[in-house]
């Protein structure tokens, strides 16, 4: 937990992307419970967020008419798993090739005005995101791929990221994790942000768009609806490894990012709240995702373990390729090649062993996810 600590409050955080109006409804949302401790860091992302405002109006009026009439060269390509699963060694394994277009980092954080100052905030600001990420070491960078789901959060889209903002309270917009009970309207604005970020990002550099967010696995077909021929890569991995792993990951996003200063580890109700939430968020993404995805043509939809995509990288890729039918996968290779010669050192971290009531609730509650991939629980 030191390590997470460590981030100094203007170390930018995903909130800093915000526009003002909707920085102002996420703390009133909470009725401004935010930690002492934290005041330096919510100042910060409170004058952030009025330059974004101005930003936003900026672009707007330079570039809303040619993003408006941007078409996508082809259907975006869409990594989707949950949490832990792989889908960010996925992501940067396919933008290796250059043929490929992706959100980096500071799109994501700058969606309103990315257009009008990428070229210089990206070489100014670069101290500002760290070197590597807090859960897992992997390298982070504002040039860098990274989750869209960012980048519709700080659009002022409801998003169950907002709950990293105060994570000592109840977790919020959970029904966005399978769209269902959302209204007409409120689905329709969510569409039309994601639409518009894709036509901004297609306008900025060209190429077939390749997104990666956890929370789009159970959005399959409203994402499929929204962009008629898109194709779909879905990752999974062991419940052993994926629950410490996604326990890991949401202690790490609650302290660097939260408002809050997260409970202790040791407070039996918390640990197991979020334990729960753990729980819940897979049970949710996965209800219908099966369904879903039987709606699919066989060249829009590819699924692979993470295990076999670490054991065969270059070979799974290719299998991508051509069952999605993308461009010539040899042309990528040596750019593949290259990023697995890079990352041959890195090592996961290590997980906890799970004692015998957390098998149990994930052998109870996860056993569908298991039984479809071949998991032995």
């Amino acid at each position: 937990m030191a390590k997470f600590n460590s981030y100094p409050f203007w170390t930018a955080r995903f909130w800093h992307g915000m526009r003002l109006r909707d920085w102002l409804r996420l703390l009133g949302s909470q009725k401004y419970r935010i930690h002492p401790l934290r005041w330096p860091l919510a100042a910060t992302v409170t004058s952030t967020t009025v330059l974004n405002s101005l930003g936003a109006s900026a672009q707007a009026m330079w570039y809303s008419k040619r993003i408006r009439e941007t078409q996508l060269e082809r259907p975006p390509v869409f990594i989707i798993g949950h949490w832990r699963s792989g889908t960010t060694m996925l992501h940067e394994l396919m933008v290796c090739d250059e043929r490929f277009n992706f959100p980096t980092t500071y799109q994501c954080i700058a969606p309103h005005h990315f257009l009008l100052s990428h070229w210089w905030a990206t070489r100014l600001l670069w101290f500002l995101v760290p070197k590597q990420r807090p859960m897992d070491n992997m390298k982070a960078g504002m040039h860098l791929p990274q989750e869209d789901e960012f980048a519709l959060m700080n659009l002022g889209c409801p998003s169950p990221y907002r709950r990293m903002a105060f994570p000592n309270e109840s977790p919020v917009d959970l029904e966005y994790l399978d769209m269902e009970d959302i209204g007409s309207r409120p689905l329709a604005d969510w569409a039309h942000s994601l639409l518009w970020f894709a036509k901004t990002l297609s306008y900025f550099r060209k190429g077939q768009l390749v997104f990666k967010s956890p929370t789009h696995t159970g959005r399959v077909k409203v994402l499929a609806k929204l962009f008629p021929g898109a194709k779909f890569i879905h990752i999974a991995r062991h419940p052993y490894s994926l629950f410490p792993s996604t326990m890991r990951l949401w202690r790490a996003l609650d302290t660097v990012q939260g408002l809050q200063l997260p409970k202790a580890e040791q407070d039996e109700a918390d640990r197991q709240r979020r334990e729960d939430y753990v729980l819940q968020c897979l049970e949710r993404m996965y209800a219908s995702f099966d369904e879903q995805c039987s709606r699919l043509a066989e060249d829009q939809f590819f699924e692979v373990r993470y295990e076999d995509l670490v054991q065969h990288p270059e070979s799974t890729l290719a299998s991508i390729y051509e069952t999605l039918g993308l461009e010539d996968f040899e042309v990528a290779r040596p750019a593949v090649s290259s990023y697995l010669s890079q990352r041959k050192d890195y090592r996961a971290n290590p997980h906890p062993e799970l004692d015998e009531r957390i098998k149990t609730s994930i052998q109870d509650r996860w056993a569908n996810y298991a039984a479809r991939y071949g998991y032995e629980l």
